[in-house]
């Protein structure tokens, strides 16, 4: 993927570089009555100057002066026009096209596009200075003012070269629909929601939504009404691509005070859309100044930190400055984009190899420590013992004994099954826990209870990891005064959180040892760990009533 989008911007690069300029543009752009040149013209246009029409909508003239230069006799000239309004154009008082319908009485105005382009005949199209005049009307947006301009260039270049760009557009547009899309199923189908993978995908979908809009003009016929509508959707857009990208960075890096960029940002953008209400472009450029700015200094803030990857992203943000500095805005502006996009897919890979890593960790942590807890379950002492026990039980009570053995081997049998699994249901834990319960009342003559509280037997967990916890409490309690130890276990769910306790009811020995987790804590804690990454929270405390063991998990992928 990010070769990919290395090869759009090296394509957008050569796409913007600039082509020779053989035509000058427009010079002077006069209104009606401005040009006292005019009256100098061997034409009369005063029949087209009706008080009004129908429909009071009046006829307007703009003109301008154009200086031809020199041109290819080969190639055919055209010229291109930008105005509001529907109008006819005129070459030297020919008229050569036309854009939508004018107003007349009786019928409405069709209104044009904003740009449109013209071929000019080769009788028409000799070097010197010519008069390019747009007879008009304004029925839409009477109020706007805007200012007409026309460019000459070759008419086949003029109709070519937004294809050409609308091409290499559309390709990084399409890369960007195709990492948003991507990263948003690698998401879904991750156990870890990661926060940043989530934004990194809306990202990459506001890009694609900015390019579409951004170069829907070329292939959408959009009458200059609706001019200001996709203006103001891109600057909406921008908005939103310049809130997110500081937040991807401060996520990534995983710096403080999230919430405080995120106000702060959206503070200082809605200033900026008050304060040049209308300027759509001037309002898009400033936005990406203040994304630009916050990018740096979270940036900056996380080199502080000595994060990893932070100088690398920081000379891409220098390296889309200067791109911008050199480039005209829109080409600039993309590459720009597409610079930010390189740095935090460099910062996922970041990511991804550090989560690879610790998941790998972790895995070979819990293989280690389910080994040493099977061990522990078969160890020579634990044989040894239990064995001699079976050999009593069995000489004083045959019957017991059998019992005896069959706890002994169910609890053999259980523990073989779930040893290679990530996830087991809870039933068969508790299973597993009262075979074992079984065998040390069989072993240490001590009463041992298990009590079960609103149990989802379907739940999945880790395995053996009550199986652990009630070892604890044999080991480290004391029975009641009815030589009894009771163990309670509980669970319940709190929205999508999962919370399970263990209660173990008995008298604690006093504590021994330097005071480090067990190794049981330990696996626990690496088969959590392995099960739901950071999503869980386990503690084990004394209480008054004993010993209380909680795990929470969630929430639930």
């Amino acid at each position: 993927m990010a070769r990919f989008l290395c090869f759009c911007l090296l394509l957008l690069a050569l796409a913007s570089c600039q082509s020779e300029v053989r035509y000058a543009p427009a010079d002077v752009v006069y209104r009606l009555g401005d040009d006292p040149r005019w009256a100098a013209r061997s034409y009369d246009d005063s029949r087209w100057q009706p008080a009004r029409g129908a429909t009071g909508t009046r006829v307007f003239w703009t003109r301008t002066w154009v200086t031809l230069h020199q041109r290819n006799p080969r190639t055919p000239l055209g010229t291109q026009v930008h105005a509001f309004g529907a109008f006819e154009v005129y070459w030297d008082g020919v008229r050569i096209g036309q854009n939508g319908e004018l107003a007349t009485s009786g019928r409405a105005e069709v209104p044009g596009t904003e740009a449109s382009y013209y071929p000019v005949p080769d009788s028409l199209a000799q070097p010197g200075r010519h008069l390019v005049a747009l007879r008009s009307t304004q029925a839409y947006l009477t109020e706007d003012e805007r200012g007409t301009y026309v460019h000459l260039d070759s008419y086949l270049r003029l109709l070519q070269g937004p294809l050409i760009v609308m091409s290499f557009m559309n390709l990084m547009a399409g890369a960007f629909l195709i990492a948003a899309i991507y990263y948003l199923f690698l998401l879904l189908n991750s156990r870890r929601k990661e926060p940043a993978i989530l934004v990194f995908s809306v990202i990459c979908f506001l890009f694609f939504a900015l390019l579409i809009l951004e170069y829907v003009k070329f292939y959408l016929v959009i009458p200059y009404p609706q001019f200001y509508l996709r203006l103001e959707a891109i600057g909406w857009l921008t908005f939103a691509i310049s809130l997110l990208v500081p937040l991807y960075f401060t996520l990534q890096f995983n710096l403080p005070r999230k919430g405080l960029l995120a106000v702060g940002m959206t503070a200082v953008l809605l200033s900026i859309y008050s304060l040049h209400l209308h300027q759509y472009d001037l309002t898009a450029m400033y936005f990406s100044y203040a994304m630009w700015l916050a990018s740096v200094a979270v940036v900056a803030a996380a080199m502080v930190r000595k994060a990893r990857g932070a100088g690398v992203v920081l000379a891409g943000l220098l390296a889309s400055a200067v791109v911008n500095y050199f480039l005209f805005y829109d080409s600039g502006l993309f590459i720009g984009y597409m610079l930010l996009v390189l740095c935090m897919l460099y910062l996922h890979t970041i990511r991804v190899r550090a989560m690879e890593t610790e998941h790998q960790a972790a895995q070979l942590l819990s293989a280690r420590l389910k080994l040493e807890l099977l061990k522990k379950n078969i160890q020579p002492h634990f044989i040894k013992n239990t064995l001699t026990s079976m050999l009593d039980w069995v000489e004083e009570s045959p019957q017991e004994g059998a019992v005896f053995i069959h706890a002994l081997a169910r609890e053999f049998d259980i523990l073989n099954d779930i040893a290679e699994a990530t996830l087991i249901p809870v039933s068969q834990e508790i299973e597993l826990c009262r075979h074992h319960l079984r065998v040390m009342q069989f072993r240490k003559e001590i009463r041992y209870e298990l009590e079960t509280a609103g149990i989802e037997p379907a739940d999945l967990i880790p395995p053996a990891i009550f199986h652990t916890v009630l070892e604890n409490g044999i080991t480290h309690s004391l029975p009641l005064a009815d030589g009894s130890i009771r163990f309670r276990l509980s669970f319940e769910r709190l929205g999508r959180h999962r919370h399970y306790s263990l209660l173990t009811c008995a008298r604690n020995r006093p504590e021994t040892g330097d005071g480090q987790p067990s190794t049981g804590f330990h696996y626990i804690e690496a088969r959590l760990r392995e099960s739901f990454g950071s999503r869980w929270e386990f503690s084990s405390h004394a209480v008054p009533e004993g010993w209380l063991t909680s795990i929470k998990i969630g929430p639930l992928a």
